[in-house]
């Protein structure tokens, strides 16, 4: 069987859309191959995104923030926004696949100590393997 490609929209692609792509590209593996952009890209990925899902063994350390320009050209079946604005200004063009919005609050608003942010990182991480995943898995 073939797999769908699912491109991940938020608007910094800092930790949403990444935490996103990691999670799908390690459990639905075999179904989707999923990448990640943002509609303002905000030039690196997070720490506390790629700590949270090193937690579950998945590494996202090597991921870059990239536009969503990136993929103007190529086939995607689906186009997953996470965040509400990336779903407000989401290209046009991004229409070619299904669009579905799964919004999740911003994690790098977080405010406290390093444990707090990180237990705000947890949750959307956690959110996002549950909504998301699951979402995935029944298309």
């Amino acid at each position: 069987m073939k797999k769908k490609k699912v491109l991940f929209l938020c608007t910094g692609n800092s930790c949403r859309s990444h935490m996103a792509e990691g999670l799908t590209n390690h459990f639905l593996c075999d179904r989707w191959e999923a990448v990640s952009a943002g509609t303002a890209p905000a030039g690196y990925v997070h720490p506390l995104a790629v700590q949270a899902l090193a937690e579950l063994g998945i590494d996202i350390s090597g991921h870059q923030s990239q536009s969503a320009d990136k993929f103007r050209h190529v086939p995607l079946d689906m186009v997953v926004t996470v965040c509400d604005d990336a779903a407000e200004n989401c290209p046009l063009w991004l229409g070619q696949g299904k669009v579905v919005h799964i919004s999740f609050p911003d994690p790098a608003k977080a405010t406290g100590t390093d444990a707090e942010k990180l237990a705000v990182f947890r949750e959307v991480r956690d959110g996002i393997r549950e909504r998301v995943l699951e979402y995935l898995a029944k298309e």
